[in-house]
């Protein structure tokens, strides 16, 4: 018997690629005005802390993928 696993690892993607593709796909079909409000919601923002001798210092919010490493 073989070892079961997903169809998204089967297709040699990463479980984060294959729900990328998947809200795409679904905001996509949707109509208007859904559509355009589901596209709204894509944008992401987190807050960022750091901590140094055991305090943590004042959250930075983070609003683009490439300031998340600075």
């Amino acid at each position: 018997m073989s070892t079961p696993t997903t169809f998204w690892r089967l297709a040699g993607m990463t479980y984060m690629g294959y729900v990328t593709r998947a809200t795409a796909a679904l905001r996509g079909g949707l109509k208007e005005p859904a559509k355009t409000k589901a596209f709204a919601g894509q944008a992401f923002t987190y807050n960022r802390s750091t901590f140094e001798n055991a305090t943590q210092s004042a959250k930075t919010e983070i609003t683009k993928l490439a300031n998340a490493g600075k």
